[in-house]
Order: structure tokens, then C-alpha cells, then sequence
């Protein structure tokens, strides 16, 4: 898949798309619905599947004090959208001038002008321009001045009402809940980050784990989980492995001031530091706690990966 990210230098080939809209946070399986609505009519036309997104997203530039949010970094969500058959990745540089243009002028100058687009398709919900004061009757009504073609996809739900929506994924997972996040995603959430060199008090413990912040990404509920760690070579290519992981506050010792991710993986020893990580979390099984003792502490983690790896097979 390809990026473009400025706007001033679209290539030819790259014009006249079929572009799904979105901040596309999480990529959940509602999102694939607006996909899959612009693929349709890409094959119809001809034409390449596009998706145009922000970066950062919106909410981080207009209230940049508020906890970290985002499911998907800019990476993971370039991959996720790759998945679904995306050719064109269209991310826009957001921030405050960008914010003061106008609902009329982003159709106008950058969808149609610019991008030269053949088709649109987004959400009931999708709003955009100065003030969010572009919604799909908007781009309709555009849509049929500039000569392009506009789909507005229903709000879906998933198996029994199921909310399809990043909002639901991010209160499944502050609940621990990671089926329910895994179901609306269709795959399961992750964490990616570079592996940090640490206290190594889990190498004297005889756990020693690869630490991860995790930066902008949505702190999930605080505890230990199972999970499934990719290891990044470089090349595009990863390796995953079983694991166990805490990810919280570390009450028992050397507390920490904010989240980190400590993952211990099952049966392997070499050395991760600096290396790129994906953390698929496959299961909740405890809130964190904090211990009387080192003893009692470890006598839990070798229970926690117990049961980590019952989660994990089956």
C-alpha cells in the first residue's frame, strides 16, 4: 500500500479514487463496512481503493491534555487498512490551520480538485470541515455539483446487536474484556512499541520480560493478561510467541508514575532490547495486586502463566 501524506504533491496515478472516510481509529469491523463499500465501486470504475484518514488524530490536537486514547497508531492502522485490500492511503497532516478549513472547501479543493475523486463512502457519523460543520447530506450535496459519487453506509451492528464502533472497543477493553474488543476489531488489540531497557528485577525473579510503554495507546484494564508477542526483524517479517503480561503500575515494587507493558515470554531468552514489538492481548486474568512479599509475588506469576498458557490453547 502507498502513502501519501502531502496534500500539495498528489500523484497522477493516485487520482481519481474510490476513497473511504474516516479517522478509522481501531479499524473495527464497522470501518471494513465503508471499505468494502468503496471497493465496490472502485471495481465498477476502474478506479484504485483509497482511504483518507488524519494524523494525528483530531481529538490529540484539540485536547491534547486528554489520557491517551488511540487503538491504532499510525502503523498499525496503515496495516490494518492494507488487510482490507487498500491501495492508497491518503493521511493528512491534521492540525490547527488545517482544522479552519471549511466543510465546502475540503470537498471542493481537496477531494475533488486535488485527489480528483471518483467516489466517496463514509459512516452516518462522519463529520469534517471548520467546526465539524460537514456531515454526509453535505457531501451528498456536493457530491452531486463536483460530479462525484457518494455512498453513505448505515450504521452496522455485529452478532446479537453487537455495537461495531471504537467507542465499544475501548469500553470492552477498560472492562478486560478483549473477546469483545477481538469481535468488534475481528482481530485481536495490540500494542506496538520499542522494547526499553528496564530495572531487570524480573530477570532476578526468573521472569525476565521486554518492557513496553505505551506512549499514545489506550491504557486497557490494569492487571495481567495472556497474550500473543510478535517480534519484529526488519524486514517486515515477525515472529510470534506466547506470553504472559503485566500491564499496569507495578504496586509491590518500585512503583511506577504511569502504565508499562511487561511481557514475558514463554520458553525464550534472547535479548529484546530495542527491538519492535506487536502485544496481542488474548486474555484477561487477574487486576493487578500488590504483594506482602517477592515470594508471594512470584508464586503468583508462575500461577499467572499457568493460566496464561491454558487461555492460550484453547
Amino acid at each position: 500500500m502507498r502513502v501519501l501524506s502531502d496534500l500539495n504533491d498528489i500523484p497522477a496515478e493516485a487520482r481519481g479514487a474510490s476513497i473511504a472516510l474516516g479517522n478509522f481509529d481501531g479499524v473495527h469491523r464497522g470501518h471494513a463496512v465503508v471499505v468494502d463499500a468503496a471497493a465496490s465501486h472502485a471495481r465498477r470504475l476502474g478506479a484504485p481503493l483509497a482511504a483518507l484518514t488524519f494524523e494525528p488524530h483530531p481529538r490529540q490536537v484539540f485536547r491534547p491534555d486528554d489520557p491517551p486514547f488511540r487503538l491504532t497508531l499510525a502503523e498499525a492502522k496503515a496495516d490494518a487498512l492494507a488487510s482490507l485490500g487498500v491501495q492508497l492511503l491518503v493521511s493528512v497532516p491534521f492540525d490547527t490551520a488545517f482544522s479552519r478549513i471549511t466543510a465546502e472547501a475540503f470537498v471542493r479543493d481537496i477531494l475533488g480538485a486535488r485527489l480528483g475523486a471518483a467516489h466517496l463512502a463514509c459512516g452516518p457519523n462522519f463529520h469534517f470541515g471548520h467546526r465539524r460543520g460537514g456531515d454526509p447530506s453535505l457531501l451528498r450535496s456536493l457530491g452531486i455539483t463536483l460530479g462525484i459519487g457518494v455512498t453513505v453506509v448505515e450504521k452496522t451492528a455485529g452478532e446479537g446487536g453487537l455495537s461495531l464502533s471504537s467507542t465499544a472497543v475501548r469500553h470492552a477493553l477498560a472492562e478486560g474484556d478483549t473477546a469483545r474488543a477481538a469481535a468488534i476489531l475481528g482481530r485481536a488489540w495490540e500494542i506496538r512499541g520499542v522494547v526499553q531497557r528496564g530495572e531487570q528485577l524480573g530477570r532476578t525473579l526468573g521472569f525476565p520480560t521486554a518492557n513496553i510503554p505505551l506512549g499514545d495507546h489506550l491504557a486497557p484494564r490494569l492487571g495481567i493478561y495472556a497474550v500473543r508477542a510478535g517480534i519484529e526483524d526488519g524486514a517486515g517479517g515477525v515472529t510470534w510467541h506466547d506470553g504472559a503480561a503485566s500491564l499496569g503500575l507495578r504496586p509491590t515494587v518500585n512503583p511506577l508514575p504511569e502504565p508499562l507493558l511487561e511481557v514475558f515470554l514463554f520458553d525464550y531468552a534472547a535479548d529484546l532490547y530495542g527491538r519492535r514489538m506487536r502485544v496481542q492481548l488474548k486474555g484477561f486474568l487477574r487486576p493487578e495486586a500488590k504483594f506482602d512479599s517477592l515470594e508471594a509475588l512470584v508464586a503468583q506469576m508462575h500461577a499467572d502463566c499457568s493460566a496464561a498458557r491454558a487461555v492460550l490453547a484453547a
